[in-house]
């Protein structure tokens, strides 16, 4: 390890520098703020290279320098991070009991999904009495265009932001799936409208499902509700029925979350 002199500082691995940056992170967490000597010493690293870390972190606004320049304190972006992370493990904690009365009621698969890049994530899944089994979504990454959950976390994102997501082509996966962006666009109104969207064997021939937005307190839709199942039983006919269940439900773990409706 370096003693902090000016020796030429030696090339580091992208393993040992994320180890460093999470140290300094850590470090300023124990202290108010620090400056570029004080995190080498913590390192055993030479100043330039405490530096240039320091520059990565406050680039991504993990940490930020205050009013005496040369002196660092965690930033803003640890808030957005560790918001993120609470809301995940407050929207499983909050659902599950919802998810799995949900599941009973409707006898199908139930899936709470969140938007991840590109994709919706399900990170939570109950199966139905009637459920198939083989279908296990739990961790999988569908296509948003192509599913009930993925649609409806489309269709509460910034117009801006949807815009840019829908300038790509669609991918089609079934002779179903809605790849004219018109045409979903017009899906997204009314999913927002009337608090639901459908899937009706646009992912998977035979399969279809209905999902109802999830809110946190601010107003944010932060997940999807979702119930699925083989198109002999939740047929199109019996969807509006389950479509109230869901959306009951998914209401139910807003309010938990501490979501004001308004009108």
């Amino acid at each position: 390890m370096s003693d902090g002199t000016d020796a030429p500082a030696q090339p580091e691995s992208p393993v040992q520098s994320v180890d460093r940056a999470a140290t300094i992170l850590e470090f300023l967490g124990r202290h108010d703020e620090a400056g570029v000597t004080d995190m080498a010493a913590e390192l055993g690293v030479h100043k330039s290279t405490a530096s240039r870390l320091a520059t990565a972190l406050e680039m991504r606004g993990l940490i930020e320098q205050t009013e005496e320049r040369g002196k660092y304190r965690l930033g803003l972006g640890l808030i957005r991070l560790a918001g993120a992370a609470t809301v995940r493990l407050d929207l499983s904690q909050q659902s599950r009991q919802v998810c799995e009365r949900l599941a009973h009621r409707v006898a199908e698969t139930i899936n709470l999904a969140v938007l991840d890049r590109d994709a919706a994530i399900n990170i939570d899944q109950v199966l139905g009495p009637s459920a198939l089994t083989t279908h296990n979504w739990l961790g999988r990454r569908t296509p948003l265009h192509a599913t009930s959950s993925g649609k409806i976390l489309l269709a509460h994102l910034p117009d801006p932001e949807l815009a840019d997501r829908l300038s790509e082509p669609l991918e089609r996966y079934t002779p179903h799936t809605v790849t004219d962006p018109g045409v979903l666009r017009d899906q997204l109104r009314r999913a927002r409208t009337d608090g639901v969207a459908y899937s009706i064997e646009e992912l998977e021939q035979g399969l279809n499902a209905v999902a109802a937005p999830v809110f946190t307190f601010n107003g944010q839709a932060v997940a999807a509700l979702s119930a699925s199942g083989p198109s002999v039983r939740l047929t199109e006919e019996r969807l509006p029925a389950v479509c109230a269940a869901v959306r009951a439900a998914a209401e139910e773990i807003s309010d938990r979350l501490g979501h004001l409706h308004r009108p």
